[in-house]
């Protein structure tokens, strides 16, 4: 039986993630991919330019978690409880393969690397939109914007925490977003 390609695009990113725990994200090749799942490599390539889109796969997989977030969760909660909520469920998602998640976002960031710098930028920005959606806070004009900076600078503290975190349930990462969330100006609209 033929493979669909969203079980093809399944199996690459799990072998990619089984190869990188092993050996780390930097021994992640498309080839080793292919061996692995018996796929010939040009039915991966044609799905995955290269690993770094494999990285973007997974963390494709993380927005779908965030984007997830029951309502219900949310329901009777202030603006940075359901940011809180918002950003939790997105690391959770993570957490399975942290120190590989770690090494990916350190990949995109390697000075020799400037094609990955611009893409992350963006998609740090979308992230961010993303939580404000499902945490329900509007906002316009100058609010708007003044949202999006600040949780970019909260996001962007909350994953270095996170990063170094080795308490149980990153606990201290989850007081230190909350705490920042709390001082933060992220109001209701």
């Amino acid at each position: 039986m033929a493979r669909k390609a969203g079980d093809i695009e399944s199996e690459v990113v799990s072998a990619a993630l089984d190869i990188a725990d092993a050996e780390g994200w930097g021994a992640v090749r498309l080839h080793r991919i292919a061996d692995r799942i018996g796929l010939p490599l040009e039915r991966i390539g044609a799905r995955f330019r290269d690993v770094d889109a494999i990285a973007d796969c997974w963390f494709a997989r993380a927005r779908t978690a965030l984007l997830a977030t029951a309502e219900a969760a949310l329901a009777d909660r202030t603006g940075p409880e359901r940011l809180a909520i918002a950003i939790e469920r997105w690391l959770d998602a993570l957490e399975p393969h942290r120190r590989v998640t770690l090494q990916m976002l350190r990949a995109k960031l390697y000075p020799s690397h400037p094609q990955h710098w611009v893409p992350l930028v963006f998609s740090l920005s979308r992230l961010v939109h993303d939580i404000l959606d499902v945490a329900r806070l509007d906002g316009d004009g100058r609010r708007r914007q003044a949202q999006e900076v600040t949780l970019t600078l909260v996001m962007l503290a909350t994953l270095a925490q996170w990063a170094r975190d080795r308490s149980e349930g990153a606990e201290r990462t989850r007081a230190g977003l909350r705490r920042r969330l709390r001082r933060a100006v992220l109001q209701d609209a």
